[in-house]
């Protein structure tokens, strides 16, 4: 099965909630490779490449994150996948 790539900004109170970490934890148990990181806009940004079932359900819990969470919106964007990760892992503007 071809890999399928999603790059989002999920906003609300998601930095200081443990977003980020509980994100890449979720995508490694998921099996998918990319990124996460806090924005200084208070948003936060990643990438999700892997089998279209599991990023499908990346982004589900994306829109729920982690227990302090509150989502408002999750903006997706769709790229070709380019198989450039070889883990997942957090970044830092």
């Amino acid at each position: 099965m071809n890999d399928i790539r999603v790059h989002l900004i999920v906003s609300g109170r998601v930095q200081g909630v443990f977003f980020r970490h509980n994100t890449m934890k979720k995508a490694v148990e998921l099996g998918l490779k990319g990124w996460v990181m806090n924005l200084p806009d208070g948003n936060v940004e990643a990438v999700f490449e892997g089998i279209p079932q599991q990023v499908h359900e990346m982004i589900r819990w994306c829109h729920m994150g982690p227990t302090f969470a509150d989502v408002k919106n999750v903006e997706e964007e769709w790229e070709e996948p380019t198989g450039e990760f070889s883990s997942f892992d957090l970044r830092y503007k």
